[in-house]
């Protein structure tokens, strides 16, 4: 049972990792994964490079230095830089499935999303305290923030309404709104990117959360998981009622009200 689990889960992952990797970054980091062996070992191609070799191949990699009389104790040369920068990349990004890795595309697709500034970001999460917001904290060098780009832009498309908006803010831009929200930027923190739900102007969760040292808790930023744990469908349903009972307060007021009374109820349905 120990090894039947795992495999269920593999095969039930199967379709979305096939859907993961055929994006055309993923395929391209492939193609450079295998391009640099393929020149050096194939021979039409790797003919005309330059060696040092004492035997004059150029189809081979330079183990050892020239005059070497152990012939099996490596030198650093290009094995040993490969090496170099494959630990380099691997600790770079540790999910990273391949030696070299191109960084995922900015999402440019539809989406229903109000973009912040450092000094507008607080003026509308005070300016009407009847709507729930939900914030990402992001920056625009952040491969997890680049990857979660397009399922935060789903999420908008499904679930924004009036009373429920989305919004994004960029902390390496705007770094006084990192220290303000105490979203660290520092790579080492892993708290990139940080959603935060706003309600009544005030933060009422975020994720993912902080330890005492500072650092993120792991936390897969996946549309369910979203979904799940900000109740996205209560939040929907409730902001919908609220609008539904705005919408219907100016038309519920008697017809012979006074002009005085006009601009109120059309300054309520403004906001």
């Amino acid at each position: 049972m120990a090894v039947l689990a795992p495999l269920i889960a593999l095969v039930y992952s199967v379709p979305r990792l096939s859907r993961w990797l055929a994006r055309p970054y993923y395929l391209l980091s492939a193609l450079l994964s295998v391009a640099f062996l393929l020149v050096r070992k194939l021979p039409p191609l790797c003919n005309s490079l330059p060696t040092q070799r004492e035997d004059g191949n150029p189809c081979d990699f330079d183990w050892t230095p020239c005059g070497c009389l152990k012939p099996w104790i490596p030198d650093i040369r290009e094995v040993e830089i490969l090496m170099f920068l494959s630990a380099i990349v691997m600790m770079k990004n540790r999910r990273s499935m391949f030696l070299m890795t191109c960084k995922p595309p900015l999402y440019m697709g539809p989406e229903y999303i109000k973009y912040f500034s450092d000094k507008t970001i607080d003026e509308e999460l005070e300016r009407d305290k009847r709507v729930t917001w939900i914030v990402e904290f992001f920056a625009n060098w952040s491969n997890d923030c680049q990857s979660f780009a397009p399922i935060y832009a789903d999420l908008s498309l499904k679930y924004n309404c009036t009373g429920l908006n989305f919004g994004k803010v960029d902390v390496g831009r705007y770094t006084d709104v990192s220290t303000r929200y105490k979203v660290s930027t520092s790579p080492l923190t892993k708290q990139l990117p940080t959603l935060i739900l706003f309600q009544g102007g005030k933060e009422v969760m975020r994720r993912p959360q902080i330890d005492k040292k500072g650092r993120a808790v792991s936390w897969t930023f996946s549309e369910e998981n979203v979904i799940r744990e900000f109740n996205l469908n209560e939040l929907y349903q409730r902001a919908k009622k609220l609008s539904k009972a705005g919408d219907n307060t100016p038309e519920e007021q008697p017809a012979a009200s006074t002009p005085t009374e006009v601009p109120d109820g059309e300054s309520k349905k403004d906001k």
